[in-house]
């Protein structure tokens, strides 16, 4: 993939196979580890660990060994200061995802190798991203921004990328993604026995 200094290249090469992003949060290990491996037999390679706390970062930590034996990137998710960052780099992210924009944390994510997904839910916060050099932003929470969001954001901001994220699952997806999201991350889903054919089939299309 590309150097971390180009995130936007990297997040284009990693989000390449599949319009959807896993997001394992508060599960423990082994269940992260079973949905993570159940994203990767669906054809998602984007798994997120969430961590807020050490057992969070011990489930981040075996998700990413996991994910080195297949091949497979593995992000820290809700990364809000530079403490997280460094744990995220101790447990072997390869990636940061943020709740909201702070470019202290998006800079020093970098600055460890990890490529920065920073949260937005406002133009004025979309444009200072992009005035920094970001293309790739996390749109949140999704689910109360609406698809109409990602519509209105397309016309200003034609060179920015959006992953939607909060309260989304494989029935929504499709309107983000038609209203102009590039991604689509889902958690409760993967353990859905109802939903994994839903999510396939976004796959495929």
């Amino acid at each position: 993939m590309s150097t971390p200094s180009d995130s936007g290249g990297w997040f284009n090469e990693a989000f390449q196979a599949a319009p959807l992003m896993a997001i394992l949060r508060g599960m423990g290990t082994e269940r992260s580890l079973e949905l993570a491996r159940t994203a990767w037999d669906l054809g998602i390679d984007m798994v997120e660990v969430p961590i807020q706390g050490p057992a969070d970062e011990e489930a981040l930590a075996a998700v990413v060994e996991a994910g080195r034996e297949r091949g497979k990137a593995v992000g820290a998710g809700t990364v809000v200061d530079t403490e997280t960052v460094q744990a995220s780099a101790r447990a072997g992210a390869a990636f940061t995802v943020s709740p909201g924009l702070d470019l202290d944390v998006v800079r020093a994510s970098e600055a460890a190798g990890m490529p920065s997904l920073p949260g937005v839910a406002t133009a004025s916060e979309v444009q200072i991203a992009q005035k920094s050099g970001l293309t790739w932003l996390k749109a949140f929470p999704a689910s109360v921004l609406g698809a109409e969001w990602f519509t209105a954001m397309r016309g200003p901001f034609p060179r920015v990328r959006f992953v939607a994220t909060g309260g989304m699952h494989a029935r929504n997806a499709p309107d983000m993604l038609a209203a102009g999201a590039r991604v689509v991350a889902v958690g409760s889903a993967l353990a859905d026995a109802d939903e994994l054919p839903r999510l396939a089939r976004i796959i495929e299309n």
